[in-house]
């Protein structure tokens, strides 16, 4: 740092002298070129002189510093090295004292030892306390305050021991006295093994106050005030004493521990150093090196503008290899639209030469002749001063065989040295490869989410049979008792009624069941990828005969309620039935359990929050269940993850997915009182949409 502003002082004064020399060459100067050498001597021994007294002072305070620093990083070593003594200590504790009263009296002495050890505890491997020592040098840390109410940041420290196997910290922690005080605290925590087993834990608590008077205060603490701060400067213990000076210097290093990291923080106040120490020294010695100085200066003058020049060539060198290394196009047009430069893999990329680029204009060799004429209007309006996206945009380009390939273009305005813009660079990127990973991806997923939806089916197989059993049933007996009567041709005429009307009742059944397996063809079978507006209305009728078949088993009330008046939705109809479906699902399966004894299911859709540019609405599926526990609302968006044991772990992935292809957002919360609520929203259809495209009603 010192050097670097040396530098830039020198080379102040050398541009003065540059300066002096181009006036001289221009005749600026009137008077004769040796009265003015010497000005310029004067003037430079002047700033010599300030310099070299300003830097002395500079360099005594950095000295200072330096020393702070280095006192700084002892204190560090330091108490690493005392905390590292203090885990062989524990562990030579915990391999030879094995009795609770042994270990007591070995840890009674090494608290005497130790004044900066508040407590010594051992635990067993559940940390369940199996025998404490306080420290008999001063009243026990934890009188005030319970050790269970405090013991929260120990079983953090203790469980990050046992993942690493050795000794880990707890953050530090106030706890308050008897006497009004408190003191900041800090835990080490050593896991016990026997054979590679845990068998406990011994767990040291330490005073930061007393660490900083006991490992530092004799040494560094007799000159310097030492202490233990926050990210925020914080000061949570304080050691020592400052000297009385003027200036106050600061230094502060991290401790950094396992599982925790403090910050050590030095103050020492230092007296102002001379501002002008041996001057007449200074003074003879810059005089005479002033002279010198001035010839020398010519030399390097010339040197360093020879080196210039080549640092310059070798730039343009450099960042010529970088252009021609990239593996994305560059292209650079001039306000007239001609091509300025091309890099070389812009001309793999269309496969022409650089010769066959350079100078063109619209139309360029490779654009797609079927798009010439809306190149030419959208380069026009580039020209016009009309900035493209920041985000770039998709193009079409042609090579010299013929074939297309999908770019992406980012281009931004090209500025000369003078700040005014003096054309467009732009960077040209192919993305075949990319659009063809996302039609593969696209593909996948339709497949996972057809894998799911069969899924859905063959687990409502149960329900099916079920529900079709009752009108097949009912077809049975009205068709036996219809045959029984026709037997029967004397009673054939006063029967022909209720031959009548068991024929409807056949009718009546068998048109029930028809609905049912309808239901379920028209959810398999439907996969019309096209989006349409879709009122909310026509949703929930779409899966409430799927939804009430497992309600009835179930014997959940099914309740639906939709805001008067919604817009359509614009979205995958198929996809959104399935969503809403698999949430209901979810939402009953949530309540199959005893002590659920009033089991309503809430279907609802209303007005989402909107703006000006776009609608949205609001889809909401409720159950009043058993909740979901935190463990399980971490993972439960994570493909493959259930807590059904006959479940893929794909439903609540592919709602999620849906959801925000179509741009919206699916969320859950746990109600006031009980159960769930997931909540989706899809896009309000736009006017030219809706008129475009038929409702589904």
């Amino acid at each position: 740092m010192k050097s670097l502003r040396s530098l830039q002082i020198f080379q102040r004064l050398l541009q003065g002298l540059r300066a002096w020399r181009l006036a001289q060459n221009e005749g600026l100067f009137k008077v004769s070129g040796r009265r003015s050498l010497w000005a310029a001597l004067m003037a430079l021994v002047v700033a010599v002189l300030v310099t070299l007294v300003w830097l002395a002072g500079r360099y005594e305070i950095s000295q200072l510093q330096a020393e702070l620093e280095r006192d700084t990083t002892d204190a560090v070593n330091d108490i690493r090295s005392g905390l590292s003594l203090d885990v062989q200590t524990l562990q030579a504790l915990q391999a030879q004292h094995t009795t609770l009263k042994s270990w007591s009296a070995e840890a009674l002495t090494l608290l005497r030892d130790n004044r900066d050890w508040l407590r010594l505890e051992w635990r067993d491997a559940r940390l369940n306390s199996l025998a404490f020592v306080e420290s008999p040098l001063r009243a026990p840390v934890f009188e005030r305050a319970l050790r269970i109410d405090t013991f929260a940041e120990g079983i953090q420290a203790c469980q990050r021991a046992r993942r690493l196997n050795g000794p880990a910290y707890s953050t530090s922690y106030y706890v308050p006295q008897t006497d009004g005080l408190g003191m900041e605290v800090m835990e080490l925590c050593l896991p016990q093994t026997l054979a590679g087993e845990l068998v406990g834990y011994t767990i040291v608590t330490y005073g930061l106050q007393a660490m900083l008077a006991e490992r530092l205060g004799n040494t560094l603490g007799r000159r310097n005030e030492v202490s233990f701060t926050e990210a925020d400067g914080t000061r949570l213990a304080i050691a020592g004493t400052q000297r009385r000076g003027l200036r106050l210097f600061t230094a502060q290093q991290l401790v950094d521990l396992p599982g925790n990291t403090l910050v050590l923080r030095m103050d020492s106040r230092r007296g102002e150093p001379d501002l002008f120490p041996n001057v007449l020294t200074a003074l003879v010695t810059a005089m005479s090196i002033a002279l010198i100085t001035v010839m020398v200066l010519l030399v390097k003058d010339s040197r360093r503008r020879l080196k210039a020049e080549h640092a310059l060539a070798d730039a343009l060198a450099f960042r010529k290899a970088m252009e021609d290394s990239l593996v994305t196009g560059l292209r650079a047009r001039d306000l007239e639209g001609l091509i300025t430069y091309v890099n070389p893999a812009f001309c793999d990329m269309v496969g022409l030469p650089a010769s066959a680029l350079i100078g063109h204009n619209a139309p360029m060799p490779y654009w797609p002749p079927e798009m010439v004429d809306e190149y030419k209007q959208r380069q026009a309006i580039r020209l016009a001063g009309n900035a493209p996206p920041r985000e770039g945009f998709e193009s079409v380009f042609m090579r010299q065989d013929g074939t297309r390939f999908p770019v992406l273009i980012i281009e931004a305005p090209l500025i000369n040295t003078q700040g005014q813009q003096s054309g467009w660079m732009g960077a040209v990127i192919d993305i075949s490869e990319q659009r063809r990973i996302e039609e593969v991806s696209r593909a996948s997923q339709e497949r996972l989410q057809a894998t799911a939806r069969l899924a859905t089916v063959g687990e409502m197989a149960s329900l099916l049979s079920h529900e079709l059993n009752q009108p097949l049933a009912a077809i049975a007996s009205y068709a036996n008792g219809s045959l029984n009567l026709l037997k029967d041709p004397d009673a054939l005429a006063q029967s022909q009624d209720d031959v009548h009307m068991a024929l409807r009742r056949i009718a009546e059944q068998a048109g029930r069941a028809g609905r049912v397996i309808n239901s379920v063809h028209d959810f398999v079978r439907r996969r019309d990828q096209a989006r349409e507006a879709v009122t909310p209305h026509a949703l929930m009728d779409a899966i409430l005969p799927l939804v009430n078949l497992q309600a009835r088993k179930l014997q959940v009330n099914v309740v639906t309620r939709i805001e008067p008046r919604l817009p359509a939705v614009w979205c995958d109809r198929t996809m959104v039935e399935q969503v809403l479906l698999n949430l209901a699902r979810n939402g009953m399966q949530a309540m199959d359990r005893p002590e659920c004894t009033e089991r309503v299911l809430l279907l609802q859709a209303r007005r989402g929050a909107s703006n000006a540019e776009q609608s949205w609405v609001e889809f909401a599926v409720t159950d009043v269940g058993t909740g979901i526990a935190p463990e399980v609302a971490e993972q439960l968006f994570t493909p493959f993850f259930t807590t059904k044991a006959e479940g893929m772990g794909l439903g609540l992935s592919l709602c999620r997915t849906v959801v925000e292809q179509h741009g919206g957002h699916l969320e859950f919360e746990a109600q006031t009182t009980k159960g769930t609520v997931f909540r989706f929203t899809l896009p309000a259809a736009l006017v030219e949409q809706a008129s475009t495209t038929p409702t589904k009603a």
